[in-house]
């Protein structure tokens, strides 16, 4: 468990993809994102007086379930502040992170940074997830997007068997699997190791099987 961001900047110096790339990229997105929070609130104070912690390593916790060749493309659900794609981008430029992201003012700060940061192999899609046209991914990510069922009807269109599935739900985690119903899975929960209260959701989607019981 990482308790400061002096814990949390030694893990992530532990990764297979830190460098002295990844070390730059981090370092300035968590500048930028200091100097945008005083423009709109992307995080809490609390949260960024805890950046390292709170954000980077929460973020880059998800690529130790993701093995190094299965990377691209990532889907990353409402994105927001940039958590988990900018991170998961800054480590992993090679590749192709897609990050859906509704609201105008987060778009424009997710496109600033990710130029700035020289993200080339990442995305921003500004728009509604129910707007995106469906294509398979390597990976879906979601941080606090929407309660496990609903993200599941929105987004299972763009996973197939072998689609990776990353989805940190604090301390709902356990509570959301155990009453999800109408879909064939391998879905569980991976205790996070930035908070001993949180659980992240692991695993691949088979089918809908609510749904094809409606259709027979």
């Amino acid at each position: 468990m990482l308790h400061t961001d002096a814990e949390a900047r030694a893990w992530l110096e532990r990764l297979p993809e830190w460098d002295a790339g990844a070390a730059d990229r981090l370092t300035a997105l968590v500048r930028l994102l200091e100097e945008e929070n005083t423009r709109q609130n992307l995080v809490s104070a609390a949260s960024l007086a805890e950046v390292w912690r709170r954000h980077i390593a929460d973020s880059a916790q998800l690529l130790t379930h993701v093995p190094r060749e299965t990377c691209s493309p990532w889907l990353d659900l409402g994105t927001g502040a940039g958590f988990p794609g900018l991170v998961i981008a800054a480590l992993r430029p090679e590749c192709a992170v897609l990050m859906v992201e509704s609201r105008a003012r987060r778009i424009e700060w997710l496109e600033r940074a990710r130029i700035a940061l020289g993200l080339d192999r990442a995305q921003v899609i500004g728009a509604r997830l129910e707007l995106v046209p469906s294509h398979p991914v390597r990976v879906i990510s979601a941080r606090a997007f929407a309660p496990l069922p609903r993200l599941l009807e929105l987004s299972a269109r763009f996973s197939t068997a072998d689609t990776i599935w990353l989805l940190p739900k604090g301390r709902s985690a356990p509570q959301e699997l155990q009453e999800l119903s109408g879909w064939q899975h391998r879905f569980h929960v991976e205790q996070s190791l930035t908070d001993a209260d949180a659980g992240v959701i692991v695993g691949t989607l088979a089918a809908n099987t609510a749904r094809k019981g409606r259709k027979s």
